[in-house]
């Protein structure tokens, strides 16, 4: 399959590239600076800000899914809703069958009706951030296109590639020592998985061990 991964050089984008190589995909890779990746074997690399919707389009066009993985800067977290409408915008127009999101976990329900936004046990430093993810999933669900928005556990943080998880619906996934984590090499596994075997079109699910 061809994949566009936007963000490609981030913590979850670069595993995801990684995750797509060695599965034998070939990654077109966004980024701002897209140096680590020149000369890659299997990677063409595009150079985009994503302020452009048609910029976009021209750079997804022809791929059989977009993976965003994009970071918005932590002073201004609420770019992340705009790079998304304009990525739906692009994906509309290039024609592209699906756009899968590196999603947050603040959305997630630690209990019955009670997202960990709304818990009170969200770090405020957090918060922005969290917020942002939450107001970029409902732009999801009110489009028309075929989206897929993967949430992490609460702790998104580089390990090992252990193959070992559990997938989720809407609810925070934990251990039983009540700790929420996932590494970003796992991570990649499963989204890797959801773009070859489809199985939450225009849904999101959660990944934690």
């Amino acid at each position: 399959m061809n994949v566009v991964v936007i963000g490609a050089t981030g913590n979850s984008g670069s595993q995801i590239v990684k995750e797509l190589l060695s599965r034998g995909h070939k990654v077109t890779a966004v980024a701002r600076n897209v140096d680590s990746l020149k000369g890659v074997e299997g990677v063409t690399v595009k150079t985009d800000d994503l302020s452009n919707v048609d910029a976009i389009a021209a750079i997804i066009k022809g791929a059989d899914a977009v993976v965003s993985a994009y970071q918005p800067p932590p002073d201004r977290t609420d770019e992340l809703v705009e790079v998304t409408k304009r990525e739906i915008e692009a994906v509309k127009k290039a024609g592209v069958p699906r756009l899968l999101v590196v999603g947050g976990a603040g959305l997630l329900e630690v209990a019955p009706g009670v997202t960990l936004i709304k818990s009170g046990h969200l770090p405020e430093a957090y918060m922005p951030i969290a917020v942002s993810h939450e107001k970029a999933l409902h732009v999801l669900q009110a489009s028309d296109i075929n989206w897929t928005y993967l949430s992490p556990a609460a702790y998104f943080v580089p390990g090992e590639r252990t193959g070992k998880f559990r997938l989720g619906t809407k609810e925070l996934i934990s251990d039983a020592k009540g700790e929420s984590k996932i590494s970003f090499e796992d991570y990649a596994i499963a989204l890797v998985d959801e773009i070859e075997k489809p199985a939450h079109e225009r849904a999101y699910f959660s990944i934690g061990y």
